[in-house]
């Protein structure tokens, strides 16, 4: 199937409304100008549906000129703390600037988190609950791995920010110590972690017998969470580990519940796929709903996902960056959940990266766990990848204590040349 049009998923029922605030913005005049309002003679689910794709660089030409109504100024906006201005990490794309009314990201964050029974529980019996925050820093007024800050410098309200280094394999044992302890005395209900930096995290705390008893579940979010990463932080924690997907600019758009299902933050967003393979895996495509400062209409968000559910009850699955994706011989796409279901049951490894070559050849390298797989279990895992891949070269493999990440400090588990 292949299709620009969300074939499952109804228009939010605000739409009719929603369309005459657009139509106020200066990036969708354009395309709403000349489109008729009145009931008589307007389909707001059909015009919807015609409105062009926006993305990243339609965002940032003419910022913030290209979002701001007639008579407001960003300058006054954040002088009188109406709007926060923050930048995308540049994982695929130029860094982008965001804007979104002050308190929004809380309150479109606190939405998504309550989708979750259990969470909804924790965060009703402690309506205060601290997290400790542990991802690559960057260098935004919170954190920014170029100069040291101290513990009080990273605390922010109910939240401490405790890292300070963009490559956690490169962290010293004092650098892991001090976070430890820190975490320890902060006393956090919950953790939120970049998968790669928790993991390597983990497995210190695991050598050296840490515990987190304020611990309540785990959030794990910034990028792609692997089954590698999900198994160490759920075998040394003992707590829930759940998945929040979402970007900078859109806001938190699927949470992980109680029964693994990634379930959509209706209120946020209104979310399509379109470009669908035979899977029914394709592009997200997302429509914010709450941020009234910067809406963003039919935005290709640059990720890859799969709708599933029944009776209207639409619950996803996250596939990974588009550009992520590799190809097969015969030119079907292979996503990163993909590839990440063939490490199901591989152990001793921390983190990973597969790298396609322009002529379809592989590099696997393995980052392990303290001492590497055995061999017979990268042989095994090897041999699952090039079936999936329909490879007629081996795959080469290659230990390493070091994979890098991308400028922008996320990794990429899967990525071609």
């Amino acid at each position: 199937m292949n299709s620009n049009l969300a074939t499952v998923t109804a228009p939010p029922f605000r739409l009719e409304e929603l369309l005459s605030q657009w139509r106020q913005v200066p990036l969708y005049q354009p395309a709403l100008a000349h489109r008729e309002l009145s009931p008589a003679h307007f389909d707001a689910s059909t015009e919807f549906f015609r409105l062009p794709f926006i993305t990243k660089r339609d965002m940032r030409e003419g910022f913030p000129r290209n979002f701001l109504r007639d008579g407001q100024r960003l300058e006054t906006l954040l002088h009188d703390k109406v709007v926060e201005l923050e930048h995308t990490s540049g994982t695929s794309d130029e860094q982008t600037p965001v804007l979104f009314g002050h308190g929004w990201w809380d309150a479109q964050e606190q939405r998504a988190l309550r989708l979750n029974s259990y969470v909804a529980k924790v965060l009703h019996e402690f309506p205060d609950a601290k997290r400790a925050t542990l991802t690559t820093p960057t260098c935004n007024g919170s954190a920014c791995y170029t100069n040291w800050m101290s513990r009080t410098e990273r605390t922010f309200g109910r939240t401490l920010f405790a890292n300070l280094a963009r490559i956690p394999f490169l962290l010293k044992e004092t650098d892991l110590a001090r976070i430890a302890t820190e975490i320890t005395e902060w006393a956090p209900q919950f953790l939120d972690l970049d998968p790669v930096h928790g993991a390597w995290f983990a497995l210190y705390c695991e050598k050296n017998g840490i515990k987190f008893p304020s611990l309540r579940f785990i959030l794990c979010s910034y990028e792609f969470v692997s089954v590698v990463h999900k198994r160490i932080l759920q075998r040394v924690f003992g707590v829930p580990v759940l998945n929040l997907f979402g970007s900078t600019e859109t806001g938190h758009l699927l949470m992980e519940d109680e029964h693994g299902s990634m379930k959509a933050s209706d209120e946020t967003a209104f979310l399509e796929i379109v470009d669908e393979d035979s899977a029914g895996v394709g592009d997200l495509v997302v429509t914010t709903l709450s941020n009234d400062f910067m809406p963003l209409v039919r935005y290709r968000i640059g990720d890859l996902v799969q709708r599933s559910g029944h009776n209207g009850d639409s619950t996803y699955r996250v596939h990974g960056r588009v550009r992520d994706a590799l190809r097969r011989a015969d030119g079907h796409r292979v996503t990163t959940l993909d590839v990440d279901q063939c490490f199901k049951d591989l152990t001793g490894v921390v983190h990973y990266q597969l790298l396609q070559s322009k002529t379809g050849d592989c590099r696997l390298t393995l980052v392990p766990a303290g001492a590497p797989p055995d061999p017979s279990a990268i042989s095994t895992l090897t041999i699952k990848l090039q079936d999936l891949l329909q490879s007629q070269q081996p795959i080469a493999t290659e230990i390493a204590s070091v994979i890098p990440p991308t400028p922008s400090g996320k990794f990429r588990l899967t990525c071609r040349a």
